[in-house]
């Protein structure tokens, strides 16, 4: 096991900066994912770390040690892509031997560190089937296994999942959290994928633009993000955003919107650390509560517009004058058309100028 440490790791190609300054550090035995939308610069972070690529600037540490100039062999890591590299030919005991043998491992050895991973990974009845044969499930298993029998210090797993069907994918997406905790190892997950990265990672680092916006463990991200980017990248469905303008009426303090005016007057001294009189609020669906009759205290009239059915789920939609709300409830006999009333907890205030989190 070991502990990984970025240092300003840049990558610029041509004029295109792909990582800007990357400082992150993944803790020993800690499962950390680089998350963000494509052309972010997870991959690139990630090809910087394994060797692959040759930062502009900065340097890269695995176990305390300046791995920055050393060629991939020599970094002690081992790399799950999101596509198979099998052997043609060989049979699965010989995929997961070769890493091995090309490292001159005494043949007791392999064999005796096959057998251990094939019997983690359940493949032990098909150490001597043909890769050809095996279903795509069994084939990432392999491929799996093929980095896990080095015992290396560091896992790198670049969108491992992508290209399964979802129920496979949901299957190794469990496989490979249970893989982890039970390796201990130090393991750097990238994927686009918010929810494989909510329930896989120990922290998520999400990226934006070749930056890291914010790293924190998966709940401190959905429910406190520090910025509107991340507020909307994470979580299905996403956040509500409904931009509203400060006023000052008497001794009170509003937001005002397309939607409602909103007191929040018992905001006072927080907002004045606002750098604008525009303030964007957000809600997520879960905290959107839906009333036939009205309730005590802030509720807003609405009507729903549409409704999306999930089990014992639903997403509703809620047109609020101009604006549209989704909340996502418990299933109720609710209808297209109806009028309602509306209240919102747990909501989120954001600087409209520089979109960073005010409360």
């Amino acid at each position: 096991m070991a502990e990984v440490r970025l240092e300003n790791l840049t990558k610029i190609f041509g004029k295109q900066v792909a990582v800007d300054h990357v400082n992150l550090e993944i803790r020993d035995g800690e499962l950390m994912s680089l998350l963000g939308p494509s052309g972010c610069g997870k991959t690139t972070t990630l090809r910087m770390i394994a060797g692959l690529e040759i930062p502009t600037e900065g340097r890269v540490y695995i176990d305390g040690k300046d791995v920055t100039d050393y060629p991939p062999k020599d970094r002690d890591i081992g790399m799950i892509f999101q596509f198979y590299a099998m052997y043609p030919g060989m049979k699965v005991f010989d995929q997961l031997a070769f890493p091995l043998q090309m490292r001159k491992t005494p043949k007791s050895e392999i064999k005796e560190r096959v057998f251990k991973v094939a019997e983690m990974l359940g493949l032990t009845h098909l150490l001597n089937e043909q890769v050809s044969s095996l279903t795509v499930e069994q084939k990432q298993k392999v491929e799996v296994g093929r980095a896990i029998v080095r015992e290396p210090k560091v896992y790198l797993w670049d969108e491992p999942l992508t290209n399964l069907d979802a129920s496979v994918r949901l299957y190794m997406r469990a496989e490979l959290k249970r893989l982890q905790k039970e390796l201990g190892t130090t393991t750097i997950y990238v994927t686009h994928d918010q929810l494989e990265s909510m329930v896989l990672a120990d922290r998520i680092a999400v990226m934006n633009q070749g930056r890291i916006i914010q790293c924190d463990p998966p709940e401190e991200l959905y429910e406190r993000p520090r910025s509107l980017f991340v507020a909307g990248f994470i979580g299905s469905p996403s956040m509500n955003f409904i931009k509203c303008h400060l006023t000052e009426e008497g001794e009170k303090l509003h937001l005002k919107s397309n939607a409602f005016k909103y007191d929040v007057t018992n905001l006072t001294q927080e907002l004045k650390k606002c750098s604008t009189d525009e303030v964007v609020l957000g809600v997520r669906p879960e905290y959107v509560n839906i009333f036939r009759a009205k309730p005590p205290g802030k509720a807003f009239k609405g009507e729903v517009t549409l409704i999306e059915p999930f089990g014992f789920r639903m997403i509703v939609h809620l047109k609020l004058n101009e604006e549209t709300l989704r909340a996502n409830i418990r299933a109720t006999p609710l209808t297209v058309g109806e009028k309602v009333w509306i209240t919102l907890t747990n909501i989120h205030l954001f600087d409209g100028k520089t979109e960073q989190l005010i409360i």
